[in-house]
């Protein structure tokens, strides 16, 4: 009898989308922390708003399309276009918080994919708008996880951390923030097929909520999250 060949694909992908994962993700809250501190998210029902507001804007139209030309470019490794990529991402963030967490994330998951042995994380980590979205497209690649899945993926991890942050500022209660979650895994694959399907001129939505609720963030007299 043979034996049937098994993919690791999703089990990296499992990995690289684990809250275990040692980049710092949970340091950050994105405007959150200020939106609850102004009164505009207070419970479980602002908070799914606000958390699939991000999702169904920011995110189908900036970080996925993205993760779709930076999983294109390291498939070819075309450096012209990563680096094109990477500049207009970095020009994209709302407020130089959120570009600052981006670069912290980016840099901490390009260290960690260097350290386990992945080609080009090295040459990542030293370009000046190394982003997060860039490295989780150079890690599914490596890792042969395919683009829908890895978009996918993404966009679970982005939701569970900002729930994992209204679990502690709102605060909510863990049942209350699977049920929050459990909402936001029934839009992730329309939301995630959306993403990329965004032709190059139409990637960016500007969200003014989230630059106000970033900028005054950089100055709230109290605060837990980095952003």
């Amino acid at each position: 009898m043979t034996d049937t060949p098994f993919s690791t694909s999703l089990l990296q992908l499992l990995r690289i989308v684990s809250p275990a994962l040692p980049v710092g993700a949970y340091a950050g809250s994105e405007g959150l922390e200020y939106a609850v501190d102004a009164g505009w998210v207070s419970n479980e029902e602002q908070t799914l708003d606000w958390v699939e507001g991000r999702l169904t804007h920011s995110l189908a139209q900036l970080d996925i399309p993205m993760l779709a030309r930076f999983h294109l470019a390291w498939s070819l490794d075309d450096r012209a276009s990563l680096e094109a990529w990477s500049a207009f991402l970095a020009a994209s963030r709302e407020t130089s918080e959120l570009a600052a967490h981006d670069r912290s994330l980016g840099s901490a998951l390009s260290r960690l994919l260097a350290d386990l042995g992945v080609e080009h994380a090295d040459s990542l980590n030293q370009q000046s708008d190394v982003s997060y979205v860039s490295a989780f497209a150079l890690a599914a690649v490596h890792w042969g996880i395919d683009l829908t899945s890895a978009a996918q993926g993404y966009l679970f991890a982005w939701c569970e951390s900002q729930v994992a942050a209204a679990i502690k500022l709102v605060p909510l209660g863990q049942t209350q923030g699977q049920r929050v979650i459990g909402s936001l895994v029934n839009e992730i694959p329309a939301v995630a097929e959306r993403g990329l399907s965004v032709s190059d001129a139409e990637i960016g939505l500007s969200e003014p909520g989230l630059a106000i609720a970033s900028s005054l963030h950089e100055t709230q007299y109290s605060r837990l999250f980095r952003s």
